[in-house]
């Protein structure tokens, strides 16, 4: 080809330079890979989940190794959404590549009021709202888990921002199809799936839980083929575009989702091995698309053949 492949990815209004992001959680606010990476040969930064107030997080051990994955029990722990503007979002303006800010709360007022204040600040693009939150009002079941709750919190977001709204799916749901369709109806501009997946590790010579916490989110290479499949059912249920997580490492794992029909994906846990996967992963998207014929990443979204 004589012309590089178009990697530009429209979402929810925004139009990035390639479709890989970092995924909430494993990047830090950005800054803290500025220095091990390109961050300009990013699509974007999703940073690392903000409350209202500062959370301290789970006490240790709250990382565990498992096979091909990662559980962890961090406990959502962040400077909270005042810090968050003062302290990480000077660097963030000026990283040279979108910002996407992940929310999350308690309440459903929670994550209106975050809205409210993140969309009056300069250098968030977007907003992504962890759902994978539990709703005290509804005694600590997961807002992700049921499809009114999803309804509600994505209506309060979209009422209190006028940025692009993510919602950010759990996969701890009999059908991902229903919460899908359940943002998307509620107004979500798009939708990224999925959340680690519950699970928990046990020391069996000393009988105990490996995290402190007992349970943790399952993420890395042994959760893919589920994501992948719930990013193939949730891009054929809804219209708004997909965003694909869940243990992608290479390049050839985010075609997968690409071609399963996410428009963008995330990396997540690949960054701890190798801080550099996500510039790394966007330069082989490019080279297939080269070595395919295909002159945009667009032509190969949802081409997958049954």
């Amino acid at each position: 080809m004589e012309n590089a492949p178009d990697l530009k990815t429209a979402i929810a209004g925004m139009t990035l330079r390639n479709p890989v992001m970092t995924a909430s959680g494993t990047f830090g606010y950005g800054e803290e890979f500025a220095e091990l990476t390109n961050l300009h040969r990013l699509g974007a930064i999703v940073t690392k989940g903000i409350s209202l107030a500062p959370r301290p997080g789970n006490p240790p051990p709250r990382v565990v190794e498992t096979a091909s994955g990662l559980l962890n029990a961090i406990g959502l722990e962040n400077v909270g959404v005042q810090a968050f503007i003062d302290a990480k979002l000077p660097f963030l303006k000026n990283c040279g590549t979108r910002v996407i800010a992940n929310i999350l709360g308690d309440r459903v007022e929670e994550y209106g009021e975050l809205c409210a204040i993140l969309s009056g600040v300069e250098g968030v693009d977007a907003i992504e709202v962890n759902i994978s939150c539990p709703n005290v009002k509804q005694g600590g079941i997961a807002f992700g888990t049921d499809p009114e709750a999803v309804a509600a919190v994505t209506k309060t977001c979209k009422k209190n921002s006028k940025l692009p709204i993510i919602i950010k799916l759990s996969p701890n749901v009999t059908d991902i199809t229903v919460t899908a369709r359940a943002a998307e109806e509620a107004g979500a501009d798009a939708i990224s799936l999925i959340n680690t997946i519950t699970a928990m590790a046990i020391d069996a010579e000393k009988r105990r839980p490996r995290l402190a916490n007992v349970i943790g989110g399952l993420s890395g290479p042994a959760i893919k083929p589920v994501a992948l499949r719930m990013v193939w059912q949730a891009a054929a249920a809804v219209r708004i575009p997909v965003i694909g997580i869940g243990g992608i490492m290479t390049a050839d794992d985010a075609l997968e989702f690409i071609i399963a029909g996410a428009a963008a994906v995330q990396v997540g846990t690949a960054s701890f091995v190798n801080p550099r996967a996500a510039e790394e992963i966007a330069a082989g998207i490019s080279a297939y698309l080269e070595r395919h014929g295909l002159d945009s990443v667009a032509a190969l979204r949802g081409s997958l053949r049954l």
